[in-house]
């Protein structure tokens, strides 16, 4: 299978650009190295899956010639669209930038899709489309329209526009919600990475209101194996799915097994709660295991044993 992965220089991008290199697909990658954190760090994971045959487009998801240039050349029978500005905090700098990446460019991509044939969209969603109304745990089938940040709401408006490009053009289409992702080579600012860090050098972790939020952590491996089956299985029009962890952990529970992984104890820096934070992400992964076969295997205790070996090992350099 033929397969383009915008933001295939990221986290989640490089690893699914292996995975799908292992299982012997002609893989293509759109990136434009956005500086939201290093380039080398991009690079760097990027350097033996080109080794292995990785087709690289270095583009931004706005410029449509440059876009158009890739798909005609790669030529992908399915797109996987994780190419976004991220973060539900730094949305709350810039959201006028954030609206015009992840809006703007998967219209773009879209628009290129339907004008080359392509099969397959798959769009990287996120579980901060749910804002402050959903019910635990959280179901598709729940209103989208109480975002509780710019970043939220940009992927709230491309899961509209991707059914929009499906009801218009009969595009295959399936939004993944994805929730609160880890594993080696995660993001630096996101909490399980950072905090590991900080707590290895002996510094104190920033610790944002009381502790009692919630998240469902969802290790990479389990993403990657429902990202896979999105490629294949048969759509009937546009489709939302949740990919989560399906249980829910408290920071301070967090903190408690990052201790337990890196065998430190941590010192807390109190400060308040941020504006644009969810309380609680709660994954109701029915959907996922009807349409998918999906079913988180990597309990978060795991997962941090897994990341916590990472970070001593290869991830001591990946700063």
């Amino acid at each position: 299978m033929r397969v383009l992965v915008t933001g295939g220089a990221g986290f989640i991008g490089s690893h699914l650009c292996a995975r799908l290199l292992d299982r012997g697909d002609e893989i293509s990658a759109i990136d434009n190295f956005d500086p939201f954190y290093p380039e080398r760090l991009k690079r760097r994971a990027l350097e033996p899956l080109l080794a292995r045959g990785l087709r690289l487009f270095t583009a931004d998801i706005r410029d449509g010639d440059a876009v158009g240039v890739a798909f005609r050349e790669a030529r992908p029978e399915c797109i996987v669209h994780l190419a976004a500005l991220a973060g539900v905090r730094p949305s709350l700098e810039r959201p006028a930038e954030y609206m015009d990446v992840n809006v703007r460019g998967t219209a773009v991509l879209l628009e290129a899709a339907r004008r080359t044939d392509v099969r397959r969209f798959v769009f990287g969603s996120s579980s901060s489309v749910y804002g402050k109304n959903a019910m635990p745990p959280f179901q598709e089938t729940a209103r989208i329209d109480s975002p509780l940040s710019p970043y939220a709401a940009s992927k709230a408006a491309g899961e509209q526009l991707v059914s929009t490009w499906t009801n218009l053009y009969g595009l295959e289409a399936i939004s993944l919600r994805f929730f609160t992702v880890y594993g080696a080579r995660q993001r630096p600012d996101l909490a399980i990475h950072k905090f590991s860090r900080r707590m290895l050098a002996g510094q104190k972790l920033p610790f944002f209101g009381d502790g009692s939020s919630r998240r469902d952590y969802t290790y990479i491996d389990d993403i990657l194996a429902g990202v896979m089956r999105a490629l294949s299985v048969p759509l009937d029009g546009h489709q939302v799915v949740n990919l989560g962890g399906a249980q829910t952990t408290s920071l301070r529970e967090l903190i408690a097994l990052l201790e337990e992984a890196l065998g430190i104890r941590a010192e807390l820096d109190m400060q308040p709660e941020q504006k644009g934070d969810m309380p609680l992400t709660s994954a109701d992964v029915t959907r996922a295991g009807e349409l998918l076969g999906y079913a988180p295997a990597t309990p978060l205790r795991a997962g941090l044993a897994k990341f916590a070996e990472w970070i001593r090992g290869e991830g001591r350099d990946w700063v």
